[in-house]
């Protein structure tokens, strides 16, 4: 018998270390058909523009948006930098107040009652019209950027981690406290770990949604940051490098959105397995 289980162990392990380190045609498809699409929207904005000899302060051909961006690469990437910094910081805050936010929230029912209508408060209040009480209160410099990009990032994650933790099996938390564990050893063994998924779906969302609090918090008030070369473009009709600025800040966040999703392939490897097998 231990030699047909180490029969049928040793295939299932091969079938593993194949499926974590080999891209399937599904995953290229899903990078590839993207690209294409994108590309064809670019070829047709292209050719639309030209067409109809748009003026290029109007709506500038993407074949314009990359020569400016070329030529003004070292202004795109110290704005680039600044606001990365913001993102950065601000996303890291983010989630060590979200993950223990949604601690509280899941320990009792009475935490959940004092604390959840705050959370969710952080939203119902307009980030723009916040960040002008920010930029009064911190000044022009990074500390206010910082404080949208928390506000921002803090929501999904606080969320989605406390269902994480509310969704444990059931039958798995009582059998640990007949056992006498602790709440610390239930929230270890049990929680934590079935809590994961639900927390990279919601630091997935605030990686994509992170970089739109730096920008917010740069329009308001700001010496540097994309942001700020975004405001500043638009009022001297540079087109172009507008165009160029919101070009970057997207590649922005979908970097981190992408870098996100492979922390979660990397530390969540049998969710992946689990769904190849089935």
């Amino acid at each position: 018998m231990i030699g047909a289980n180490r029969e049928r162990t040793v295939p299932i392990e091969r079938s593993a270390r194949r499926y974590r380190w080999r891209p399937s045609l599904g995953d290229v498809a899903g990078w590839l058909l993207p690209a294409l699409f994108l590309l064809l929207l670019l070829f047709v904005w292209e050719v639309a523009v030209r067409i109809d000899d748009t003026p290029r302060w109007f709506l500038p051909p993407p074949s314009g948006v990359a020569q400016e961006a070329i030529r003004s690469r070292e202004l795109l990437w110290t704005n680039t930098w600044t606001t990365l910094q913001e993102v950065l910081i601000g996303y890291v805050v983010a989630l060590v107040v979200g993950v223990l936010s949604a601690v509280i929230i899941a320990s009792s029912r009475l935490a959940e009652r004092a604390v959840y209508p705050l959370v969710v408060a952080t939203q119902a209040i307009p980030i723009i019209a916040l960040a002008p009480i920010l930029l009064i209160w911190f000044g022009y410099g990074i500390t206010p950027k910082i404080i949208v990009v928390v506000l921002i990032c803090y929501f999904p994650i606080t969320v989605n981690m406390a269902d994480g933790l509310r969704s444990s099996d059931p039958d798995a938390l009582r059998l640990l406290r007949s056992m006498g564990a602790s709440r610390w050893q239930v929230m270890r063994i049990v929680q934590a770990p079935s809590s994961l998924p639900y927390f990279f779906s919601g630091a997935r969302v605030a990686a994509a949604v992170s970089v739109i609090g730096a920008i917010v918090g740069e329009w308001v008030g700001a010496s540097s940051g994309l942001g700020y070369l975004m405001t500043r473009s638009a009022s001297q009709f540079q087109t172009e490098r507008l165009f160029a600025a919101v070009g970057v800040s997207a590649l922005l966040g979908i970097g981190l959105f992408g870098l996100v999703a492979l922390a979660e392939r990397w530390l969540l490897p049998w969710q992946r397995l689990g769904r190849a097998v089935d």
